[in-house]
C-alpha cells in the first residue's frame, strides 16, 4: 500500500511539472509573437509615422494644407505628427526636428524657413535612416530625398509679373513684400520675378523689398510705410499669403485708388479685396492638394514605392504627376479673379 501511494504521488508531481512546463512554453510563444504597439495599421502592413512641419502653425495657408494632409493620412492609414513654430522661427524648427529624430519617426517633412539652417538637422535625420521630404519651401538638396513642389519657381515668377504688368498697364513702380529675407522659396521666386521683368516688362521698376515675417499686421504696416515713402508707387506684390490681405487693407485705408495689390494668397482671405477691385488677382495653387500630395509622397517613400530617378508619381485623387529631377510637381499656378473666386473655399 505504501508503495502504491508513493507511485501515485510521483505521477501527480510529474503531471504538475509537465503542466507548468506547457504553461511556460505557451507564454513564451505567445509573448514572442505579440506585435509591438502601433506595429500595424490594421491591414497587416507596418504603420508609418510621418512628422509634418509647417513654417508656422497659425498661418491660414498651412492650416489649409493640414486638411489635405489628414485626408491622405486617413486614406493610407498613416499616423501624422503635426508640429511647428507658432511664428516663423528657424531655431524652433531645428529643435522640433531633433525631437523627431530621437523619437524615431519614419519620415520627416518640413516646409523650411531657413534653407541652410534646417539642412544640418535633416542630414542627421537621414543618417539615422529617417526619410526626409521638404514641401512648400526647400532645404539643401543633399538634406532631403524629394521636394514636393507646389509649382516651379519659373511658373510662379512668370505669373506674378504678368499679373502685375496687367494691373499696371505695363509700366511704373512696384514694391515686393515677402515673408522673410531668408525664405528659400521666396528668394527663388524673386530671382524669377526679376528675370521675367527684365526680359518681358523692362518698364516695370522695383523700388523696395520688405519682409513681414509672415504676419498680416506687419504686412499692413510695411505696406503703409511703402505708400507713404513712394508717391509714384502703382502696385504692391505680396509673395506670402498673409501679406496679400495685409497690404490690401493698407491700400484700402490709405484711399490710394492708384495702387493695386497682387500676390500669392488664399481665396478666402482675399475675396472681398478682389471684389472691391483693390486686388485684381490672387495667384496660388490648391493648398489642400499640397498637403495631400506631401503625405502621399512620404508614404510612398517610406514603403519603397517612390525611389530616386522616378519620373512619374501616382498622386491618389490627383492622378499621375510629373517628377522633375527630385521635385514632385503639384502643377501650374492658378489665378483667382473676380470672375472665378467664388468657386473656391479655402
Amino acid at each position: 500500500m505504501r508503495l502504491m501511494r508513493l507511485m501515485n504521488k510521483m505521477k501527480e508531481n510529474c503531471f504538475r511539472v509537465c503542466f507548468a512546463g506547457c504553461l511556460v512554453t505557451w507564454a513564451l510563444v505567445t509573448g514572442c509573437n505579440k506585435p509591438p504597439e502601433n506595429a500595424t495599421n490594421g491591414s497587416g502592413s507596418k504603420s508609418i509615422t510621418v512628422a509634418l512641419m509647417p513654417k508656422s502653425k497659425g498661418n491660414a495657408y498651412f492650416i489649409s494644407c493640414r486638411k489635405g494632409a489628414e485626408e491622405a493620412a486617413k486614406e493610407l492609414g498613416v499616423k501624422i505628427l503635426w508640429d511647428g513654430p507658432t511664428e516663423p522661427d528657424p531655431a524652433k524648427q531645428n529643435e522640433i526636428v531633433e525631437t523627431w529624430i530621437t523619437r524615431g519617426v519614419d519620415v520627416i517633412a518640413v516646409a523650411a524657413e531657413n534653407r541652410a539652417g534646417i539642412s544640418t538637422a535633416l542630414r542627421k535625420a537621414r543618417g539615422k535612416g529617417i526619410k526626409v521630404v521638404t514641401w512648400d519651401s526647400d532645404a539643401e538638396p543633399d538634406a532631403r530625398d524629394f521636394l514636393v513642389n507646389q509649382a516651379t519657381p519659373e511658373g510662379i515668377g512668370k505669373s506674378l509679373v504678368e499679373e502685375a504688368a496687367k494691373a499696371m498697364n505695363g509700366r511704373g513702380e512696384f514694391a515686393i513684400i515677402t515673408a522673410s529675407l531668408t525664405a528659400a522659396n521666396m528668394n527663388e521666386w524673386q530671382k524669377q520675378i526679376e528675370l521675367t521683368r527684365a526680359a518681358k516688362f523692362p518698364e516695370l521698376k522695383m523700388v523696395a523689398l520688405r519682409p513681414c515675417d509672415d504676419l498680416k499686421d506687419k504686412a499692413f504696416n510695411e505696406a503703409t510705410a511703402l505708400l507713404n515713402a513712394h508717391a509714384n508707387l502703382k502696385l504692391i506684390m505680396a509673395i506670402c499669403s498673409p501679406a496679400v490681405p495685409g497690404a490690401s487693407e493698407a491700400v484700402k485705408q490709405s484711399g490710394r485708388k492708384d495702387v493695386k495689390v497682387v500676390g500669392l494668397g488664399l481665396p478666402n482671405d482675399n475675396r472681398r479685396y478682389v471684389k472691391e477691385g483693390i486686388t485684381p488677382s490672387v495667384i496660388l495653387w490648391n493648398t489642400v492638394d499640397l498637403g495631400y500630395l506631401t503625405v502621399r509622397a512620404c508614404h510612398a517613400l517610406a514603403t519603397g514605392e517612390l525611389k530616386a530617378g522616378a519620373t512619374k508619381f501616382s498622386g491618389g485623387r490627383l492622378g499621375a504627376l510629373e517628377i522633375k529631377g527630385d521635385n514632385i510637381l503639384l502643377g501650374q499656378p492658378f489665378v483667382f479673379t473676380r470672375e472665378n473666386i467664388d468657386r473656391f473655399d479655402f
